[in-house]
């Protein structure tokens, strides 16, 4: 019998599906850092448990999405009903580190862009949920960035990744001081000028300036059409850190591409 080649099988469907199921793990510990992080809670005790019976979830009713459904949505115990969050989240994991998979093969950068982009899917739901983007993952969202910038093959210098993530967090952290002064308000809380310098760290400064652009972009897209639906008025808080973080995923998957389209009308 053949013996299997561990490059084979890295660059065979068979690492694109482990990853997909890998993905889901990991979202389904997403979703408990999204719930407990915000309330100050640990994310790794006591084990999950139902809210509304408090009875502990077993190993088989914790099947990411499978068993969501099926348990068709509910409590096994009290039938309470659970959150669709739960399995969208676990799906949206899986379909990125797939995503990623895809894109990037099986490379240290791949395992760097799968951290990342699950850093972003939890700190876009707190963002939106809570308005706040703790640094319990945006500080270890700069390390990575920078640890990452020493890697064979990376598109970052560790110089621009300290540089870009030091220079995020100032241009932010003006941007927001000038918004203060106009707005008489809180403009941007500190947590963007954070999260800002995590982009930095990871995509180098024209990474970091595209999702920027993004994020803002669409953030006013979505703010201009809350106000004009009566949805929303001119001083309603934006949760930026959500705009920033699909500005951050485009940029994972088409960064360059775009980067380099740019820089053709330019000329340059």
């Amino acid at each position: 019998m053949p013996s299997l080649d561990p490059g084979e099988i890295l660059r065979s469907p068979v690492f694109e599906v482990g990853a997909f199921a890998l993905g889901t793990i990991v979202g389904s510990f997403a979703n408990v850092c999204i719930h407990r992080i915000p309330l100050g809670q640990s994310v790794v005790s006591p084990p999950s448990r139902c809210p509304r019976c408090d009875a502990l979830i077993r190993p088989w009713d914790n099947v990411p999405v499978l068993s969501y459904l099926l348990l068709r949505g509910r409590c096994r115990r009290c039938h309470a009903p659970i959150s669709a969050r739960y399995p969208l989240v676990e799906a949206a994991n899986g379909a990125l580190w797939l995503a990623v998979a895809w894109r990037y093969g099986a490379t240290p950068q791949a395992a760097v862009w799968m951290l990342l982009v699950t850093a972003l899917l939890v700190l876009g739901l707190i963002d939106q949920e809570h308005k706040i983007l703790p640094d319990v993952i945006t500080f270890p969202g700069i390390a990575l960035g920078l640890l990452a910038s020493f890697l064979p093959g990376s598109r970052v210098t560790p110089l621009d990744a300290a540089a870009s993530a030091v220079g995020g967090y100032l241009t932010l952290a003006l941007v927001a001081k000038a918004g203060e002064l106009w707005l008489r308000q809180e403009a941007l809380g500190q947590g963007d000028w954070k999260m800002t310098a995590m982009l930095g760290a990871c995509f180098g400064w024209q990474g970091m300036l595209l999702a920027v652009f993004l994020g803002t972009l669409l953030g006013a897209v979505v703010g201009v059409s809350m106000i004009l639906l009566g949805r929303a008025g001119r001083r309603t808080a934006i949760p930026l850190g959500t705009f920033l973080a699909l500005g951050g995923l485009v940029v994972v998957f088409s960064g360059r591409p775009l980067i380099a389209w740019y820089r053709g009308l330019l000329g340059g």
